[in-house]
C-alpha cells in the first residue's frame, strides 16, 4: 500500500471534505487578524477584540507567523502582511538585544521573565515557516533561532532540550518538561526540512526515544511531563495547580494524541531521505492513541477528552480544551494514512463531528478554546481564543503527506 495515498471511500481522500476543512481554515485566519497589536500579536478575547492594556506576546506572535506563513504558502491573499509584522516583532520589540533570545513578552526584561525553552521551539518553527514562505527578514530570524537552540537549550550529555534560563543564560532551572521537548520535536522535523540538516532528525529521535519509548511506554503510554534535572519523573508535581496552563499535574490525553503524530512524521521524515528508522516508531504511535482515547475520550459520561487524569487514570481536570480535539483529529489522520486501519477513518470522523458540534462558534468565529464538563463555552483555564496553531493545523495536516514538514510541503506543492 502506498501510505502516501488514502484509500478512496475514506474522508482523506473527499474533495468534499477537504474543501470543508479549506473553509475551516479560512475562518480562523480571518478571526486571527484581530490579533494584531504594534508590537506582535495579542490573545484574543471570545468575540475577537484585543482586551484593553493586552501585551504582544512571543507564543502568539510566533504562533501566528508560522501559521499564516503557511497561509501565504497556499496562496491566501492578505497573509504575507501578517507574516512580515510578526517577523519585525520577533526580531525586534519581542526579543532580547542584550543577551539574546526571546522573553514571553515585550516587556520581559523587566517584568523578571524566564526564557523558556517552550518559547525558543515556537520561534524557530515560525522562523522555518516564514523562510519557507520567502519572507523577507526570515533567513536572519531563522539563524539566530537555530544558533539559541543549538547553544543554549540543546543539552548534548542529555541529547533534549533543557527548560529555562534567568535573562543573561545563568540559573538553569533544575527541571525537564515534556511538553517543551515535545514541541522541540515538532521544531526538529521544521528546522530538518528549511535547513536540509539531517542532524535535527537524529535530535527528534533522541528525545523521543526518552520521552516516548522509555518514559511513556512505562507509563501505560501516557507521557510523563514532568521531569527533575536527571530525568526522574515528578509524579506529584503541580498537585497544588492541577489545571496549569503548560505544566499540569498528572497526564494529558491530549499530548498523547500529539506525540503519536509527531511519531509518524518523524518517521516518515527520516524514511524519506533514507535514514534508518527503529521499528517501533509506529507501533508507539499506535499506542499513544490508544491510551488516549481509552483514558481521555467521554471518561466522565460526556463527549470530548479531558484535560488531565491522574496516575490511575481518573480524570482531575474535566474541562475540554480545543487543542486536544484537534491533535486528536490530526492524529486520527496521520494514523489513518500510515496503516490504512478503519478504525482510525471512525475516529476522526467522530473528533470532527465533535469539533463541528461543540468547537466551532459560528456566532463570533474560531473555535471555543474551552468547554466546561457539559461542553458549554468556559474559560477557566483558556480564557478567550489566543491561539490560531493548533485548530488551523488539524485543517491543513489531513491533506497532506506525512512527510516533508507544513511549510515544505506546502512550497513544494
Amino acid at each position: 500500500m502506498d501510505i502516501l495515498k488514502p484509500a478512496a471511500d475514506q474522508w482523506l481522500a473527499s474533495p468534499t471534505h477537504l474543501h470543508w476543512l479549506r473553509d475551516q481554515g479560512q475562518r480562523l485566519l480571518d478571526f486571527a487578524k484581530g490579533a494584531r497589536v504594534p508590537d506582535g500579536f495579542a490573545a484574543l478575547d471570545a468575540k475577537g477584540q484585543v482586551p484593553a492594556g493586552s501585551l504582544a506576546e512571543t507564543i502568539h506572535t510566533a504562533r501566528m507567523v508560522h501559521s499564516f506563513a503557511l497561509a501565504h504558502l497556499q496562496g491566501i491573499p492578505g497573509s504575507a502582511p501578517m507574516v512580515d509584522h510578526g517577523l519585525r516583532a520577533l526580531q525586534g520589540p519581542l526579543r532580547d538585544a542584550v543577551h539574546g533570545g526571546w522573553f514571553a513578552t515585550a516587556s520581559g526584561a523587566q517584568r523578571g521573565e524566564r526564557k523558556q525553552a517552550y518559547l525558543h521551539a515556537f520561534v524557530a518553527l515560525a522562523a522555518s515557516s516564514a523562510t519557507a514562505a520567502q519572507r523577507p527578514g526570515a533567513q536572519a530570524l531563522l539563524a539566530d533561532a537555530v544558533a539559541v537552540l543549538q547553544n543554549r537549550f540543546w543539552n548534548e550529555a542529555e541529547q533534549a532540550f533543557v527548560e529555562s534560563f534567568a535573562a543573561d543564560w545563568s540559573d538553569l532551572e533544575a527541571y525537564r518538561g515534556g511538553n517543551s521537548n515535545m514541541h522541540g520535536v515538532e521544531a526538529c522535523l521544521a528546522l530538518a526540512d528549511v535547513c536540509n540538516d539531517s542532524l535535527w532528525l537524529d535530535r527528534a529521535l533522541a528525545i523521543s526515544i526518552r520521552m516516548i519509548h522509555e518514559h511513556a511506554a512505562q507509563a501505560d503510554y501516557l507521557p510523563v511531563e514532568h521531569f527533575d534535572a536527571h530525568w526522574n519523573p515528578l509524579p506529584e508535581y503541580n498537585q497544588d495547580k492541577p489545571a496549569d496552563e503548560f505544566r499540569p499535574f498528572g497526564q494529558t490525553p491530549g499530548h498523547a494524541f500529539e506525540w503519536a503524530r509527531l511519531l509518524l512524521h518523524l518517521e516518515a521524515a527520516r524514511h524519506r531521505i533514507g535514514m534508518p528508522n527503529p521499528t517501533w516508531l509506529a507501533d508507539d504511535a499506535r499506542a499513544l492513541f490508544a491510551a488516549a482515547a481509552r483514558w481521555g475520550w467521554a471518561v466522565d459520561g460526556q463527549p470530548g477528552i479531558v484535560y488531565t487524569i491522574d496516575w490511575d487514570h481518573r480524570p482531575v481536570v474535566r474541562e475540554r480544551l480545543h487543542w486536544t480535539l484537534a491533535e486528536a483529529a490530526a492524529a486520527a489522520a496521520a494514523l489513518l494514512r500510515r496503516t490504512d486501519e478503519p478504525e482510525y477513518e471512525d475516529w476522526y470522523r467522530l473528533f470532527w463531528d465533535y469539533i463541528d458540534c461543540h468547537l466551532i462558534d459560528r456566532r463570533h468565529g474560531s473555535w471555543h478554546h474551552e468547554l466546561d464538563t457539559a461542553n458549554r463555552p468556559a474559560g477557566t483555564i483558556w480564557p478567550g481564543k489566543p491561539d490560531l496553531y493548533h485548530a488551523y493545523q488539524a485543517t491543513l495536516l489531513p491533506g497532506l503527506a506525512l512527510a516533508p514538514s507544513l511549510a515544505t510541503a506546502l512550497a513544494r506543492s
